[in-house]
């Protein structure tokens, strides 16, 4: 006898979500090619580097300007996404980006780095304003309803385009080099802005616009930090992101360029063994999220249990991937732990959606954005300086992480057993049934 399926998990839901809802079809067809795109980019950026200066801090700065950019810009653009026509935003991040990503090709020599890392800063500031803006839009062009199977989808996404493009620009930075994944990302930035521009978004709620000084848009966001500080459960919740990338993520997007680089060698560079490395990470991550939701469905306290469970799951992958036994193990570790991942990302993403009243949404996405790129690159840097300077070897480094990460999954445990949960605030403008064709 087979469980029943939660209402809106079963794939024809995902499938009915597409076909029926015209806006965030084309969000969803934007998504899809600026993220192929975007491996095609950090792919190439991290070989080029990794080639030009043969060092793994110069690598891991790369990681840390990635993450360091948009955590500066996180106050305006939070308050730029609850001020502002967010579609508006989204086009006009697409494009910026476009032109920045086409001055990669200049960067020739290793005297030159610098110019990629200034390059990377731009494109990562702009990307600062895109990522909350996408994600206070979703509630404004789905159903309540529609909602977590439109976040399912869209977190499924990220993960199946990380494995398709990091796959791809893995091969095309093994083959041809670093310069033709360039040019790729600069036109899906453009191929996403057309897409955007067929959403039919009608703003429900703006902030005040009438005084447009930088302190008046510091003092709106300070009041979205004061709503996180006032509700403690959602603090914990935008929390998730940054705790897996301070543990894991931001320290092994450094040390798998070693492992690629240097311990199992495939292509120039290691180009094609990286792109082996995100793609099974991409694979992992893209089913976690399908296969946990048809689990519990979008209840409340079902998705806070998965949450808890992702961090043994990914303590486990860490645990598999540690001896470095063999390539096809380290892809084993390196899947089950996009899997748990994936679950936590997914999940810390759908109770905020479920949570947050429609005023402050952006502010608190670009606060959890800023909390998770500043992990990052908090992550990448210790990375970065265990491989050129501690007396650890990759094994080690990687032992340590899949025990780090278990802190914060006890923490929320804890949290899950006797905290109290802060109970449903979506604001009435929230659940409002969008036009559909």
């Amino acid at each position: 006898m087979t469980a029943a399926t939660p209402a809106g998990t079963s794939l024809a839901s995902y499938g009915q979500l597409v076909r029926h809802n015209r806006d965030f079809r084309y969000l969803w067809f934007g998504q899809i090619v600026s993220l192929l795109g975007d491996w095609f980019n950090l792919i190439a950026s991290a070989s080029l580097i990794a080639e030009l200066t043969r060092s793994g801090l110069a690598v891991g700065g790369l990681f840390v300007v990635r993450m360091l950019a948009p955590f500066l810009v996180s106050p305006i653009a939070g308050v730029a996404a609850d001020r502002y026509n967010r579609k508006h935003l989204l086009i006009g991040a697409d494009l910026s980006r476009a032109l920045v990503v086409m001055g990669f090709l200049l960067v020739r020599r290793p005297e030159q780095v610098w110019l990629l890392y200034t390059l990377t800063a731009i494109q990562l500031a702009v990307s600062g304003f895109f990522f909350p803006a996408r994600n206070a839009i979703l509630p404004d062009i789905v159903s309540a309803r529609e909602l977590g199977a439109a976040n399912a989808l869209s977190s499924s996404t990220w993960s199946v385009m990380l494995a398709l493009g990091a796959a791809l620009g893995g091969l095309v930075a093994g083959q041809w080099g670093a310069y033709p994944s360039f040019v790729v990302d600069s036109l899906t930035f453009l191929a996403s802005a057309f897409m955007i521009g067929h959403v039919a978004y009608r703003p429900t709620h703006t902030l005040d616009g009438s005084d447009r000084s930088v302190a008046q848009a510091l003092r709106q966001y300070v009041d979205g930090l004061r709503y996180l500080w006032q509700h403690t459960d959602v603090l914990f919740i935008a929390l998730h992101k940054a705790a897996g990338a301070l543990f894991i993520s931001g320290a092994f997007q450094v040390v798998q360029v070693t492992l690629a680089e240097q311990v199992f060698v495939i292509g120039q560079g290691g180009g094609i063994s990286l792109g082996l490395l995100y793609a099974v990470l991409g694979a992992g991550t893209g089913l976690g999220p399908i296969v946990a939701r048809a689990i519990t469905g979008d209840r409340d306290r079902p998705q806070r249990v998965a949450i808890a469970t992702s961090y043994a799951i990914q303590a486990v992958g860490m645990a598999l991937a540690a001896p470095l036994a063999s390539f096809g193990l380290v892809l084993a570790g390196t899947f089950v732990r996009g899997f748990g991942g994936g679950v936590g990302w997914m999940f810390s993403t759908q109770l905020l959606l479920q949570l947050l009243p429609n005023r402050v949404r952006g502010r608190v996405f670009s606060t959890e954005f800023a909390l998770f790129t500043l992990a990052n690159a908090a992550g990448a840097v210790a990375g970065g300086w265990a491989l050129d300077r501690a007396a650890m070897n990759l094994s080690g480094i990687l032992w340590w992480m899949g025990g780090l990460i278990l802190l914060p999954g006890l923490l929320w445990t804890l949290w899950v057993a006797f905290g109290k949960p802060s109970p449903g605030e979506a604001a009435p403008e929230a659940l409002a049934e969008p036009a559909q064709d």
